[in-house]
């Protein structure tokens, strides 16, 4: 009889093993499927729209710069209300996700980094205890119905050095009154004042019109009404002489027709940088409405030479107008030759504007 040999026993293997062989290859063709998933479901090909927005509003916040000014101030005005373009990352973030639009996703990468990039160190506060100093500025506004009210609030905001724009002349004295126990030395040029619990100098009014030279007789209207809009003292502190500017830029306008009118705001603002730049001093406060957030180009004469307390030692993005429901910072403090220690905002008076308020230390 042939003997045959016994069948060979199947290779052992262990259970880890087992898993090992039968799973890598599929771990590795995992990310691979799933794009080609994706690719077949059409994710990437949804949401056209949403994705092109997504790309624009990106490039709108990177490049705002660029917008032209020449139509209407159209660069102007996104730059006055550039922080709020990023409320629409999350209304196209929904978009994305209800359509199921992967590229839709992948682009708002975009716009999230321009904007934290140009905002997100205002979400930080970036107070410190101490300070030799405090300031503050408000636009009482012309028709305030309380101005003593307003006056007394403000008092009690315990600041060392105040500035008041638009006084009317009716309620100047009010003013005064109110805030003499508080504050022995003031000054009001024109529209603009300064009360200050330390003594002042070298008081005067600041030009802050276009020069035009020969045809000064035929200047616009609104130039001529910037006149007694700004004004220059000088501080005696324990620390030397600080150097205070308060101004009242020329207001602007939102006009369907004229589209956004800054062309006064712009020629104060240009004759203020002017200004600014042919003072020697050391050490400078201009405190103020200048009618415009310090990202409108429209401010860079002012804003190349003095820094924002805001932006160096604030706590979110300080809106001061208007007091109902402040959408933008335009009532500012800056500084040269000091560092900012804290920068707030006060509570509403009888003004459309809110006060906003800084420390300084040297």
């Amino acid at each position: 009889m042939r003997q045959t040999s016994p069948p060979a026993a199947p290779p052992t293997t262990t259970p880890e093993a087992e898993a090992t062989r039968g799973t890598a290859p599929a771990r590795s063709r995992l990310p691979l499927a799933a794009l080609r998933r994706a690719v077949r479901s059409g994710a990437w090909k949804r949401g056209p729209v949403l994705t092109g927005a997504a790309l624009l509003l990106g490039l709108v916040m990177l490049l705002h710069a660029e917008i032209p000014n020449r139509i209407g101030s159209l660069g102007s005005l996104v730059e006055t209300f550039l922080p709020w373009f990023g409320l629409f990352v999350p209304v196209l973030a929904a978009g994305a996700l209800w359509r199921r639009s992967a590229a839709a996703v992948l682009a708002l990468v975009l716009p999230v980094t321009v904007w934290l990039s140009l905002f997100g160190g205002l979400l930080a506060d970036k107070s410190e205890p101490g300070g030799d100093l405090t300031v503050a500025t408000h636009n009482v506004g012309a028709d305030n119905p309380d101005p003593a009210g307003t006056a007394r609030h403000l008092v009690a905001s315990g600041v060392d050095v105040l500035a008041l724009e638009e006084i009317t002349a009716e309620d100047r004295t009010a003013y005064e009154k109110e805030l003499a126990g508080a504050y022995p030395y003031h000054t009001v040029q024109g529209t603009v004042g300064l009360w200050s619990r330390l003594p002042l100098s070298h008081t005067r009014p600041v030009d802050i019109r276009t020069d035009y030279g020969p045809l000064a007789d035929t200047k616009p209207a609104d130039v001529q009404a910037a006149d007694g809009r700004a004004l220059r003292a000088t501080v005696a502190t324990d620390r030397g002489p600080l150097v205070v500017y308060v101004a009242h830029l020329g207001s602007v306008r939102l006009n369907p027709r004229a589209g956004f009118w800054t062309d006064s705001r712009d020629r104060n603002a240009r004759a203020l940088g002017d200004v600014l730049a042919a003072d020697p001093s050391e050490r400078v406060i201009l405190l103020g409405d200048l009618n415009g957030s310090l990202d409108d180009r429209a401010l860079a004469g002012i804003t190349s030479q003095l820094h924002s307390t805001q932006d160096a030692a604030g706590d979110g993005f300080g809106f001061s107008w208007p007091a109902t429901f402040p959408v933008a910072r335009i009532d500012q403090i800056l500084v040269r030759g000091l560092e900012p220690t804290g920068s707030w905002v006060l509570s509403a008076t009888g003004s459309d504007h809110l006060p906003v308020a800084a420390g300084i230390s040297w």
